[in-house]
């Protein structure tokens, strides 16, 4: 999906993952040409045999026992790979794993061109700082446009747009034309676009698929996510090596050309079955008992941004998910910086160990990210728990007298945390209502740009201080410290904020019988 830094490429939540979907028009002919009809009944949870669609009488065929429906125990419903049930949703994970190779391998060569153009590491980290300053100014904005525009255009604009700026960038370094402002401008253009984008893809997959099967979508994004990452960064060296840096500029905006064609193809889970996407889609208010006249109106669309904010603020769930996630960014997941000190420092290995470690770290990743695509309603205090396990195992992975241990303990870690970050991300998109979900999500990215930007100075100064040993386990136990806390924040009543609603200067400012209550249990 959008073009962005690491840590919010393409998931499917999306996610992207991410940065999910269910049955697309063209993968109704791809899929399943043989049987669409019976196959397309069974995907929605129904009997392929519907009444009346056999020509036999209870006569000519003994009754059968009907099969029992997949109950909340059942095989299916806790298999992490059921939302691929849906066609739409193998559609849209196929497009966002050619898209997440493109990105990664543009991420890749963007480094080693601003160093070829420049000579400069400090440009290189300016580049990267451009292209993410939108998502801490502009992430706002960007997710009310989301709640405000139906999310298959919003997303398919966004892919497109991200498409021709990567053709352009292609073409600047083919004909040798690019320039460090020039290659600013563009960096810039990218995020600004990808405030959009991330969103609007992260949700749409939401929507192509049943509720209940929404975290088995996001955990599967977040396989995709890794597994584009595996295939870009190898890609690129090759890429490079054959056809130049352009090559690999290419090779992304003819990825996102890709998802922007498969998207309106997409077919959504039924309404009955998904939450609507924007205000549009939602029923009007009921007027306040004992009112006469017409209903007050849908809420406004557009802006909102204030809103969005408001909420998140004042839902204690919201607020403790970013404390936890939030340390966690700061001390407990730049592990390109403190496993490489710890490595090649008190370990004494080589860069060869630590290539050992990385690759360790992504295969528990990705096998997280599919345990965890069998929780069925993840919560606050899974994200809690998981996180809290996954700080004790790095405090423990840095007193590690060896490299062999070091690999023992790194591979539950990388497991338990991966599993904590996708019933993260799961919470962040389930919990507000649906139409609020575009700007918590933008909320959501401003925070995380900034962590992203504080979190490896103030490690590194950790480091300084205390040592990699001691920066591991310091940040460990400051992780467990602030998680603790935040189970406790996420237990007060949730005071929502009332929707805005547009009225003449006729209607008085009343409450509804279907206005959104002010307070909410809070869950466990």
């Amino acid at each position: 999906m959008a073009q962005a830094p690491p840590e919010s490429v393409k998931t499917a939540d999306s996610a992207k993952p991410a940065d999910a979907g269910e049955s697309a028009d063209a993968g109704d002919s791809a899929g399943s040409a043989s049987a669409a009809g019976p196959a397309r009944t069974a995907e929605y949870g129904g009997s392929a045999d519907s009444p009346g669609s056999s020509g036999a009488t209870e006569s000519s065929e003994p009754a059968k026992k009907p099969a029992d429906k997949p109950g909340k125990g059942s095989r299916s419903e806790r298999s992490p790979w059921r939302s691929l049930r849906y066609p739409s949703m193998r559609w849209w994970s196929a497009a966002n794993l050619v898209s997440n190779v493109g990105t990664w391998m543009q991420l890749t060569v963007q480094n080693l061109l601003v160093l070829q153009i420049t000579g400069s590491a400090a440009t290189t980290g300016l580049s990267l700082a451009v292209q993410a300053a939108p998502g801490l100014l502009l992430s706002l904005v960007g997710g009310s446009l989301v709640d405000s525009w139906p999310r298959k255009l919003t997303a398919s604009v966004s892919q497109a747009l991200l498409g021709l700026v990567a053709f352009a960038t292609a073409a600047f370094v083919a004909f040798g034309v690019l320039t460090v402002p020039l290659l600013m401008v563009l960096a810039a253009v990218t995020g600004s676009i990808a405030t959009v984008d991330n969103p609007a893809c992260s949700l749409l997959g939401n929507d192509l698929v049943k509720r209940k099967d929404v975290p088995s979508a996001i955990a599967l994004g977040s396989v995709v996510h890794s597994a584009g990452r595996l295939i870009g960064t190898a890609a690129a060296g090759a890429a490079v090596a054959w056809f130049g840096m352009a090559s690999a500029y290419v090779v992304n905006g003819l990825s996102f050309l890709a998802v922007a064609t498969v998207i309106p193809f997409l077919k959504l889970a039924p309404k009955e079955e998904r939450e609507p996407q924007t205000a549009h889609e939602r029923p009007a208010p009921a007027p306040a008992a004992g009112r006469t006249g017409r209903p007050r109106r849908r809420p406004a669309t557009g802006g909102g941004t204030r809103e969005g904010l408001v909420y998140f603020a004042r839902n204690p769930r919201l607020v403790a998910l970013a404390a936890i996630t939030g340390i966690s960014a700061i001390f407990g997941r730049n592990y390109q910086l403190t496993l490489a000190v710890l490595v090649t420092g008190p370990l004494a290995a080589g860069a060869g160990a630590f290539s050992t470690v990385s690759t360790v770290l992504a295969v528990g990743g990705m096998a997280g990210a599919v345990l965890a695509g069998c929780l069925r309603k993840p919560s606050v205090r899974h994200v809690a728990v998981l996180a809290a396990a996954g700080a004790l195992l790095q405090a423990v992975a840095g007193l590690s007298p060896s490299l062999i241990l070091l690999l023992v303990l790194v591979a539950p870690m990388a497991v338990v945390e991966s599993v904590s970050d996708t019933a993260g991300t799961t919470v962040l998109q389930t919990e507000p209502p649906s139409h609020m979900r575009g700007r918590v999500l933008g909320v959501w990215r401003s925070a995380s740009t900034g962590w992203g930007l504080v979190g490896p100075p103030l490690l590194g100064a950790l480091m300084e201080f205390a040592g990699a040993r001691g920066g591991l386990i310091v940040g460990g136990l400051a992780i467990v410290a602030v998680t603790g806390a935040a189970q406790l924040l996420q237990r007060r009543p949730v005071r929502l904020p009332q929707p805005a609603f547009r009225r003449t200067s006729a209607e008085p400012a009343t409450t509804g019988a279907g206005a959104v209550p002010e307070t909410e249990p809070a869950a466990a």
